[in-house]
């Protein structure tokens, strides 16, 4: 019997060879596996609990800043969407949410209540879930600055409690190793505001965003990180990088640290676009770009 036939029961969704490419927004890459669709938090941790440590998890949200590889992703690639994982609340000056939901439905509860300080997460395109794990952030705002804790189940099944400062948040960057905590709900502190004033700040945000990001486009969003003292949208613009077509991906005319599939990219194209700018850009001026971006699962074999 293979580890695909033990699986634990569920009473969410498995669903097997599952393609993946519709669950991201540069829609490339393979099948899952297995792909898990939990019912609720509870039915997470059961699974959680009775599967085998030996099984490889992938956690997948709303797939706005990850390419999956052409091969598909080995092992059970979990989704935590609908209802269960999106209820958002607000008490006070804390805002109450989901893993599944969107970082700019956040922005605009904290707004609704008049609370001030969440207005950046209208520029971000990810999840909750995903702004925990990476410490998103963005127009000189991160995730750290707004978070007093979190709350999800390990890779065993256990409950975990994380304060802010247990994440040793730093530049697009946690302690949280990937893959290996399911968040469930996150709390973030507000300060009290004129709703107006709070909504005017969030629609210039999200004026600049779709006048200066290929926001319309099969994207990733922003593909490297800013190196110390530089920033990445300029250093691929000065390499010439600009537009310039690579297989059926490039980076997008519009901004060049966004990489676009513009119509028919292999995540083979969007990963060997992303390889050659780290050359080329390393070669030219002796800067080491990092990708922002997650790269996941398995490259396809090579044709003979």
């Amino acid at each position: 019997m293979t580890w695909r036939e033990n699986l634990p029961s569920v009473r969410g969704k498995l669903l097997f060879d599952e393609p993946l490419a519709p669950f991201t927004w540069f829609r490339v890459g393979g099948p899952a596996d297995v792909l898990f669709l939990p019912a609720d938090p509870e039915d997470l941790r059961d699974f959680l609990l009775a599967l085998s440590p030996d099984v490889p998890l992938t956690i997948l949200g709303v797939g706005s800043n990850v390419i999956i590889r052409d091969g598909g992703v080995e092992g059970v690639v979990i989704r935590c969407a609908g209802r269960a994982f999106g209820e958002i609340t607000v008490d006070g000056d804390l805002v109450i949410a989901g893993p599944a939901v969107l970082d700019a439905q956040v922005a605009r509860a904290a707004a609704n209540a008049g609370l001030a300080g969440l207005e950046f997460y209208a520029g971000i395109p990810g999840t909750i879930g995903g702004a925990l794990t990476m410490n998103a952030g963005c127009y000189g705002r991160e995730t750290k600055d707004i978070l007093v804790s979190a709350t999800g189940y390990d890779r065993t099944g256990e409950f975990r409690i994380w304060e802010n400062a247990d994440f040793g948040f730093t530049y697009r960057h946690t302690v949280v190793e990937p893959n290996t905590m399911f968040w469930t709900q996150a709390v973030f502190r507000g300060t009290p505001d004129d709703p107006e004033a709070v909504k005017a700040r969030m629609a210039e945000i999200t004026a600049r965003r779709e006048t200066t990001q290929p926001i319309r486009d099969k994207t990733g969003g922003s593909t490297f990180k800013n190196p110390p003292g530089h920033s990445s949208w300029k250093l691929v613009d000065e390499a010439g990088w600009r537009g310039k077509p690579f297989g059926g991906a490039m980076f997008s005319p519009l901004h060049s640290n966004f990489m676009i599939n513009a119509g028919d990219a292999t995540a083979a194209d969007l990963e060997g676009l992303g390889e050659a700018v780290r050359a080329d850009v390393l070669a030219k001026t002796g800067i080491q770009l990092d990708w922002e971006i997650k790269r996941i699962g398995r490259p396809l074999p090579a044709k003979e």
